[in-house]
């Protein structure tokens, strides 16, 4: 079952909506700025494990704990920082995911660095099939196997496979011309 369609059969009405939310504004849909690339990059890698929905409820204990995504901020986060944010029930308190988004935030600036923007590096690796995307992800960042790649790149546009063509959102995606539109 997709995700398009498994909303429509979700109880409660409350948990039907957070979904929804996700699903019409911003699943599938391109980002261009870095700092939410880089957010919705943490809220795959935090996923690992747990349903989607625990993250969709997290995610603004996550902006927060996370100084709202800022890459710069987070890359220059100490041993402090590290320890604040594994005692923050706000956000999912994994050692390994969270040394990954600070790690993945260090890496992004030196990606920023040489491209211009982590939104550029994407760019110039486009297009790659999931298998040649997973092995770039594995060489490059922390804590991204293949679902993780997988659902970040369907989720900013990269790949397709965000919404089924008879969902109602799916031409909507196709107006703002993800990149798996491009190829």
């Amino acid at each position: 079952m997709s995700y398009c369609s498994a909303i429509e059969n979700m109880q409660p009405e409350s948990r039907k909506a957070l979904h929804k939310k996700y699903h019409d504004h911003h699943y599938g849909f391109p980002i261009h700025d870095d700092n939410e690339l880089f957010g919705r990059l943490v809220m795959e890698i935090n996923q690992a494990g747990l349903s989607w929905e625990t993250i969709l409820k997290k995610e603004d204990g996550f902006r927060k704990a996370y100084d709202n995504f800022d890459i710069q901020k987070v890359s220059s986060y100490t041993e402090t920082d590290r320890e604040r944010l594994l005692n923050d029930p706000g956000i999912i308190r994994n050692r390994l995911k969270v040394n990954a988004a600070i790690e993945n935030a260090k890496t992004i600036a030196g990606l920023q660095e040489e491209f211009g923007s982590f939104e550029k590096w994407l760019e110039h690796h486009h297009p790659k099939t999931l298998p040649e995307w997973m092995k770039l992800f594995k060489k490059t960042f922390k804590f991204t196997g293949g679902e993780i790649v997988n659902e970040f790149l369907m989720s900013i546009g990269y790949l397709k496979g965000s919404h089924d063509e008879n969902c109602l959102i799916y031409q909507k995606v196709l107006e703002h011309e993800p990149m798996w539109n491009k190829g």
